[in-house]
């Protein structure tokens, strides 16, 4: 039906004749010609009739926008005075020969070019036309781009594709599982991936040592603007191959993409440990763009009369910590310190103590704040000697439980960074490595950072001795405070893997029920093997600079995880529940007040 694509078009095609199809973007009839803007999934280009094609004239003028058309013309170049730099097409345009409208369209519910001034539940209600936006084809295209260069990068590493199942069982996470109930196995049920990891350590077994796969994945949990019920990773495994190598295959994959896709090359990759990135950046996925960093100063707070940064110094568990913004006291108002007074707040702090350092060399009357009088002369100097403090910054503090502190004032270093742009670079990636293997599961035992599969970086004996200081195989990929991917060596010795079981609590009768499989597998012959996964949907959006990912899926579901434009979740008649032997049990309602 057609010879070229609407957008395709460029000066080189002029004299040709083409056959176009595509949407109505706009139609204007100026003295007596009718220009119409054609779109299609490449672009808009400028189709001209004029009333010397009576017939065509006739038929463009009952055109109106969103109508579907054939048009056939030749392409002729634009009056000096008419090209428009502003369009890819703008040099050229159609002199329309012969029209053909498809189908009509009824006015759409919003207009494509203001989309922005309609609510997000509209737009996904009628996604397929919100999808006709330039902006959507934009990232729909891009991301078809970015997995085809994925693709291409594993393929000439020797990776196979490999497809795992979709209908599996109940993973130790089994909260966050979508269940599936079998008809044919009463009273029990699938559950949908969260990942393949046991499906790709199994290949690994099988000597398939190099696999990957763009692979569905599901979970039940709270929505955020980088999550979704249904999300797509790049997943990825390799036997023999140790920890610096599927690093150094991995990042090569990431660069290769960012150069296929962007011509955009990055420079060094630095490794940090998870304890610097905590400890520094507040954060297990520091954003390096950002220059402002953490310093701990729960040393030089144990003694003063202030029991908001004395007690969490004497507390193992506390955590005192400054953060010294650069000029801030001419950057912040009053206002906005209380501003980020209740940001912090989200995160559990119960408050925001800072210091305007006006003159350094006056510890008496040079500092503004009003805890300064409760720090003796020697401390507020030690606090600007270890921040190299000047006149003109302003330093917060944060004093509270460690992890309210350090989500508190991580979560402020970034959002400092964007209002003040403070970054220095467009682009700033990184390892983040030797992760804990547990951490506290607030039950009194152990959750594992990662998952259950993750190799430790000693022995089982020692692991059991010392779970709490015990570091694993770890490692994620981080750009501008994003995490792109995670992974990790995996544990491929059964007895290593019983411990790390037990460890969490999953003692061996549990071990056999749910991961039976798994253990007979690691005990004929399992190779060293470990992997990363990339989710596909959050590299896109960062590439894309998307605020979310639901823009760069084509049917995304909403915060509430419901597809408003097919109405699913939905009800299921009886006769199908009942052919899957369940029944819904009636929420009581609640007794009214007398």
């Amino acid at each position: 039906m057609r010879s070229d694509y609407c957008g395709a078009l460029r000066a080189d095609h002029i004299d040709q004749e083409v056959t176009l199809c595509g949407w109505v973007d706009r139609r204007r009839d100026h003295g007596g010609v009718i220009f119409i803007d054609l779109r299609d999934r490449e672009g808009i280009v400028q189709v001209v009739f004029d009333p010397d094609g009576k017939d065509n004239f006739a038929l463009a003028d009952k055109v109106r926008g969103e109508y579907v058309l054939q048009v056939t013309g030749r392409v002729r170049a634009r009056d000096a005075a008419t090209v428009n730099p502003n369009m890819a097409t703008g040099a050229i345009e159609v002199y329309g020969t012969g029209l053909q409208i498809l189908n009509e369209a009824e006015t759409i519910p919003f207009p494509l070019d203001e989309h922005s001034k309609v609510g997000e539940d509209v737009r996904l209600k009628y996604r397929y036309l919100d999808l006709r936006r330039s902006e959507m084809q934009h990232n729909l295209r891009f991301r078809s781009k970015v997995t085809n260069a994925v693709r291409n990068y594993l393929d000439d590493n020797g990776f196979l594709d490999i497809e795992t199942p979709i209908l599996t069982r109940a993973t130790p996470e089994g909260a966050r599982d979508y269940l599936v109930p079998s008809r044919t196995h009463d009273g029990k049920f699938f559950a949908l991936p969260q990942s393949p990891q046991l499906f790709k350590q199994l290949l690994m077994v099988s000597g398939f040592d190099r696999y990957y796969q763009i692979a569905k994945c599901f979970r039940d949990e709270d929505l955020r603007a980088d999550r979704q019920p249904e999300f797509t990773q790049i997943d990825i495994e390799t036997a023999f191959m140790d920890q610096d190598g599927i690093m150094a295959v991995t990042e090569g994959m990431v660069r290769s993409v960012f150069k296929s896709a962007m011509d955009v090359e990055f420079g060094d990759f630095p490794r940090m440990s998870y304890a610097e990135a905590i400890a520094k950046y507040g954060s297990d996925k520091p954003d390096l763009r950002i220059p402002l960093e953490l310093v701990d100063v729960k040393d030089l707070m144990t003694e003063v009369d202030f029991k908001v940064f004395s007690g969490p110094a004497k507390d193992p568990k506390g955590r005192v910590t400054a953060l010294k913004v650069p000029g801030g006291n001419e950057k912040l108002t009053r206002k906005q310190i209380d501003d980020y007074t209740k940001f912090v707040g989200i995160y559990g702090a119960k408050g925001l103590a800072y210091i305007k350092v006006n003159d350094k060399s006056d510890l008496e009357e040079g500092l503004q704040s009003p805890i300064v009088k409760f720090l003796p002369t020697e401390v507020r100097a030690a606090i600007l000697d270890r921040l190299d403090a000047q006149n003109g910054d302003l330093i917060f503090f944060g004093a509270d439980k460690h992890r309210v502190v350090t989500e508190a004032l991580g979560a402020l270093r970034c959002k400092l960074g964007e209002d003040l742009d403070l970054y220095t670079a467009e682009w700033a990636p990184l390892w983040v490595v030797d992760f804990p293997m547990f951490e506290d599961d607030e039950q009194g035992g152990w959750a594992a950072l990662h998952h259950p599969f993750t190799a430790p970086n000693c022995s089982p004996d020692a692991l059991e001795a010392n779970p709490g200081e015990a570091l694993s195989k770890a490692y994620d990929m981080v750009l501008n405070g994003t995490e792109l991917g995670g992974g990790s060596i995996r544990i491929h010795n059964q007895a290593m893997q019983q411990a790390v079981f037990r460890l969490l609590g999953i003692e061996a009768e549990e071990q056999r029920e749910k991961f039976g499989f798994l253990l007979d597998a690691l005990k004929y012959g399992a190779p060293p093997h470990g992997g990363l996964a990339f989710g596909l949907d959050r590299l896109i959006m960062l590439m894309t600079g998307a605020s979310s990912i639901r823009d760069v899926i084509a049917f995304p579901k909403t915060q509430t995880a419901a597809c408003v434009m097919t109405d699913a979740p939905g009800a299921v008649d009886e006769v199908q529940l009942r052919d899957l032997n369940i029944r819904l049990r009636k929420k009581e309602k609640p007794a009214a007040a007398e």
